[in-house]
């Protein structure tokens, strides 16, 4: 499983179900259960499923406010993105990994690991919405 790293702030709304979509200024291809790093701890905090990823427009960006909380003037993308995430599981305890020199976006966590948590019965549309979807929408 791969572990993204985020600022505390983020980490903590997005493992909390209140943020869905975590801007970025790349797309990524990554689909399923990663973990979730706050920056600078050697900590996962938990998990979630990346679901997708959206390239934003500025109509897209505004009518989804509610999803990604981050004003527009805060971004210096050429062409932000949404990674959409749902189905956030928060550790008991956070769980210690090695840190390799020089990451800053994605780790590569060991397998067998406490991480892995399930999705099952959870159906998603492109963009995170639907029955059991991270703000329990019907799409």
């Amino acid at each position: 499983m791969d572990g993204l790293i985020i600022k505390a702030k983020w980490a903590d709304l997005i493992l909390s179900g209140g943020k869905t979509w975590e801007i970025r200024g790349s797309r990524t291809s990554k689909r399923g259960s990663i973990g979730i790093i706050k920056s600078g701890t050697g900590k996962v905090f938990g998990t979630v499923e990346l679901l997708g990823c959206i390239p934003l427009t500025m109509f897209v960006w505004d009518a989804n406010q509610d999803k990604h909380l981050v004003p527009y003037a805060d971004i210096n993308y050429k062409t932000p993105y949404a990674w959409v995430m749902g189905n956030p599981v928060i550790f008991p305890e956070p769980i210690p990994y090695i840190h390799p020199q020089g990451a800053v976006i994605w780790v590569k966590l060991p397998e067998g690991g406490c991480y892995e948590h399930s999705s099952a019965g959870a159906e998603y549309d492109q963009y995170g919405i639907g029955q059991g979807g991270p703000q329990g929408e019907k799409g």
